[in-house]
């Protein structure tokens, strides 16, 4: 600086009367108003800018928290580096899949808790996240709904509120113009649910007590029913988990054809509890049902036959496929069970994968293993017991 901060304050102190502004006072004035000024020779024109002792505590712990994350990490990479090289693997990619599998083939372990298991993963995937500041170096909040306690979670229900405002006003517009929603205009949530209460406590970094965790579900739920919930689709994916697709998994085996050029299935080993029963299902028919060489009368109760006709119109397919079906033992249920699981299980060869999902959420292609409970010795039947008298 050209003068020192004591020159300048010398030369501010002008008489009470004078009206004048020197260069010097306005020098300081804009020299205080940007720095830190700290005078050695008089610590009573010393500047600290003002905050609590909270507040400079809680940055203090964050700033030893975000070193400790840095250097568990630097220490990650090192050790995954050291990691491909003793499994001579490249280095640069190695992820974290190879690494899991290095772990598993140099440190072998029977136990059968998989906490109890050696691992190596990121600091920020082993050491639980903490919450960042919600006010700044003054004790100003970020936010308004800071004094709620839980900013986080107020602040999706009022993102939920508005998502609705919008779909509403939405759905007013394409009213004015005479167009209706459809099917199309809701949000496809087939294959995934809603999020656990402690995954929801992990994204707001707040507990959620039972009834607030209802009260969200019950918004989150009311925006998915909406009639143009497709256009908030993104926001309710963040609080769903996609289901695990089994179906994926499932080996699906080619159509065959006949001489005729028809394609077919066989299902074999269709069995529900004591019967036992093969389908074959042919493409490009009519809807024919054939049941040991007689058609769908081969049930006298509806129900049976409503057993055999729910997957075939689940699908659609009621009018496309033929079924040539041999069951023996057991009882109507039984065998209409059977034949309901071997249908369900041979059209995989004739749908498309959503459609395989929708089957499977559905519960057709989920086998019956209930079986007649067999009796016990001692007692009258598999549960029921003699009757005790004293006398």
């Amino acid at each position: 600086m050209l003068m020192s901060v004591n020159t300048m304050l010398r030369q501010c102190n002008v008489s009470k009367n004078s009206r004048e502004i020197t260069y010097a006072q306005v020098l300081l004035k804009s020299y205080l108003s940007t720095h830190v000024v700290e005078n050695t020779e008089d610590d009573r024109f010393k500047y600290t800018k003002k905050m609590n002792n909270a507040m400079r505590a809680y940055l203090q712990r964050a700033e030893e928290y975000d070193k400790f994350i840095k250097k568990e990490t630097r220490d990650y990479q090192i050790g995954k580096r050291h990691l491909a090289n003793m499994m001579g693997e490249n280095p640069d990619t190695f992820n974290q899949d190879s690494v899991n599998k290095s772990i598993e083939y140099l440190f072998p372990s029977g136990l059968y808790e998989p906490k109890a298991r050696p691992i190596m993963e990121e600091a920020k995937k082993i050491f639980p996240p903490k919450k960042a500041a919600q006010f700044n170096e003054e004790g100003r909040p970020f936010q308004s709904m800071f004094y709620t306690t839980r900013p986080n979670y107020y602040s999706v229900l009022y993102d939920i509120v508005e998502q609705i405002e919008i779909l509403n006003k939405f759905e007013d517009s394409e009213m004015k113009k005479g167009i209706l929603p459809n099917e199309t205009n809701k949000a496809n949530l087939i294959g995934s649910q809603w999020i656990t209460k402690t995954d929801f406590e992990k994204i707001f970094l707040e507990p959620i007590n039972d009834n607030d965790f209802e009260a969200l579900l019950a918004a989150l739920q009311r925006l998915a029913l909406h009639p143009y919930s497709a256009n908030a689709q993104n926001f309710i994916m963040k609080f769903r988990t996609l289901k695990k697709v089994q179906t994926e998994a499932l080996i699906i085996p080619p159509l065959e054809y006949d001489d005729q050029g028809r394609p077919f299935i066989v299902v074999t080993g269709c069995w529900r509890n004591t019967s036992t029963g093969v389908v074959k299902i042919l493409g490009n028919g009519s809807g024919k049902i054939t049941i040991n060489g007689r058609d769908i009368t081969y049930f006298r109760h509806i129900q049976y036959r409503e057993q055999i006709l729910f997957p075939l119109i689940f699908t659609g397919m009621e009018k496309s496929v033929d079924i040539e079906a041999t069951v023996e033992n057991g009882g109507p249920t039984g065998q209409s069970g059977a034949i309901r699981w071997g249908i369900a299980w041979g059209l995989r060869s004739f749908v498309d994968k959503k459609m395989m999902e929708r089957m499977r959420i559905a519960g057709l292609l989920t086998r019956d293993w209930r079986t007649k409970e067999r009796k016990k010795p001692g007692q009258e039947g598999a549960r029921r017991k003699f009757t005790w008298k004293k006398r």
